[in-house]
């Protein structure tokens, strides 16, 4: 587990616990995205991209070498199955080299390629030659997720926006939709645990659930031993923060933040607008206890 060599105290930094590089759907390498962070005055950043930890050491030295340095905080986005659902958990603070971590992972990068195998076959079905070919293109040394799909669907002309490519083709219920064959909740708290790092339930509101759901989905994480929550992300209305604030101490969770970014032009920008609520528990408070 890395060890922070901070210049300043916690509680002035700018940190960010949520963002993606070209080792899974994002648009920078690990050293673009640092740089990037940089610019962007961020003092902690983790790299969480979806079922791997490939960009993390490249981030890690990339963010000491700069002038002021980005602390890099080891971090993944794990994918998770639920009630028939997709639901994404952050690991974040844990040791890279466990055995058990890795096991997931490697099991997870296979269930990856072979749902985005069978998404690339519809696709091709439908009339996309070599779908698998242009996507992994489109995609290079990294994982193949949806959104690589949704930007060889612009690419072809079939829809002229990435959310019009998933609302009619890759959404749920869409023909090139393919259900998702991962690892569950509590598979995943407890590897990251084990790892000795701490679990953080994604983008709550991202799942477009109805209230009731919401709430069973919080208590089934906190009973599963889920350790935070994001509360704070860029686009964020007030009141929606305010909403994952009072759930947070709901549920008796951590607080963490995290702009989620992808790529540069967005909504959503590395460090921006990442403050929690009074009366919270930052998650960064606890990683002097794992």
């Amino acid at each position: 587990m890395n060890s922070l060599q901070l210049s300043k105290p916690l509680s002035e930094c700018r940190i960010d616990l949520h963002c993606h590089s070209l080792c899974s759907d994002g648009a920078l390498t690990p050293e673009e995205l640092l740089m990037r962070a940089s610019n962007n005055q961020v003092d902690i950043l983790a790299l969480t991209d979806h079922d791997t930890i490939d960009g993390y050491e490249t981030a890690k030295a990339a963010g000491a070498a700069l002038s002021p340095r980005v602390d890099v905080i080891s971090g993944v986005e794990i994918s998770c199955a639920w009630e028939g659902m997709e639901i994404h958990i952050v690991g974040l603070h844990f040791d890279v080299t466990n055995t058990a971590l890795l096991t997931l992972l490697a099991a997870q990068a296979e269930r990856r390629s072979l749902r985005a195998k069978t998404i690339a076959a519809r696709l091709q079905a439908k009339g996309l030659e070599d779908a698998w070919g242009k996507v992994k293109r489109i995609a290079g040394d990294g994982q193949v997720t949806r959104a690589h799909f949704a930007r060889l669907i612009v690419k072809e002309g079939w829809v002229s926006q990435e959310k019009t490519a998933f609302k009619k083709y890759l959404r749920k219920g869409r023909k090139a939709y393919v259900s998702p064959p991962w690892c569950s909740i509590e598979e995943a708290i407890s590897v990251i645990q084990g790892a000795g790092g701490l679990s953080v339930l994604a983008h709550p509101l991202d799942y477009k659930m109805s209230e009731s759901w919401l709430h069973r989905l919080y208590q089934y994480f906190s009973e599963a031993g889920g350790a935070a929550t994001e509360v704070a992300q860029c686009q964020q209305t007030p009141n929606q923060r305010q909403k994952l604030a009072d759930l947070a101490k709901q549920y008796k969770l951590l607080a963490s933040q995290g702009s989620d970014f992808h790529f540069p032009g967005g909504r959503r920008e590395l460090g921006r607008s990442l403050h929690l609520p009074e009366g919270l528990t930052p998650v960064w408070q606890r990683w002097n206890e794992v």
